[in-house]
């Protein structure tokens, strides 16, 4: 098992990816609305808490800018992000720098091949300079925010950062 609960249930017929918070407009996407975006490739490293690194990864998907572009942007005092998850209320946090950097998706495939479930299919973010639990799985949500809120790992120990070149593991 990857994750800590087993990978949620998630029809593509009723998937949404919404973004809202601060942000000018709100936005929404079906399956087939988000399929149809701009496609984005990145090629990056993939760093695991536990210490082990999976070098040379091919993410393809939509970048997090192009998201925020058709929302019209961030609001000026939007300074964080919160990442929901389609399961049981998971979410990460980080910062909106780190969010909108320019190798950071919500990506739909890896080396090539539609991403499986167990890997956080149909869309998972990546996030490929932070940890990967940072990249959070089954993408529901992403809400801006002023102020900085612990995610569910962050909420029991995990750093609120998980910078894996400086060895952000744990907040004590």
């Amino acid at each position: 098992m990857l994750d800590a609960s087993g990978p949620p249930r998630i029809e593509l017929a009723s998937w949404r990816l919404r973004v809202d918070g601060l942000v000018a407009r709100p936005g929404q996407w079906s399956w087939e609305e988000f399929a149809a975006l701009p496609r984005v490739k990145v090629y990056a490293d993939f760093h695991c808490v536990t210490g082990w690194s999976r070098l040379g990864n091919l993410w393809e998907g939509v970048s997090t800018r192009e998201l925020l572009a058709r929302c019209g942007g961030a609001r000026p005092e939007a300074r964080f992000v919160l990442v929901h998850a389609w399961d049981r209320g998971w979410t990460t946090n980080l910062p909106l720098e780190e969010f909108l950097a320019e190798d950071v998706l919500i990506a739909t495939h890896h080396d090539g091949r539609p991403l499986t479930l167990e890997h956080g299919g149909p869309a998972r973010l990546v996030v490929p300079r932070l940890y990967a639990w940072k990249s959070a799985k089954w993408v529901a949500r992403i809400e801006l925010m002023e102020r900085d809120r612990a995610g569910f790992w962050e909420s029991h120990g995990y750093h609120m950062r998980g910078n894996p070149w400086k060895e952000e593991r744990y907040g004590w």
